[in-house]
């Protein structure tokens, strides 16, 4: 499966936090974000 850029629009100081976050915690940032959109699926797709 290929990678997609993606463009957003974030609220800066949240985006920046976030962005802190991930650095101090050593997580990717966009695969963070991917595991956040893969979770919320799943759990839309079990109230089905």
């Amino acid at each position: 499966m290929g990678q997609k850029n993606v463009t957003l629009s974030v609220n800066e100081n949240i985006y920046e936090d976030y962005k802190e976050f991930c650095k101090k915690n050593a997580i990717a940032l966009s695969r963070s974000i991917e595991v956040f959109m893969e979770e919320k699926m799943k759990k839309e797709e079990e109230k089905k």
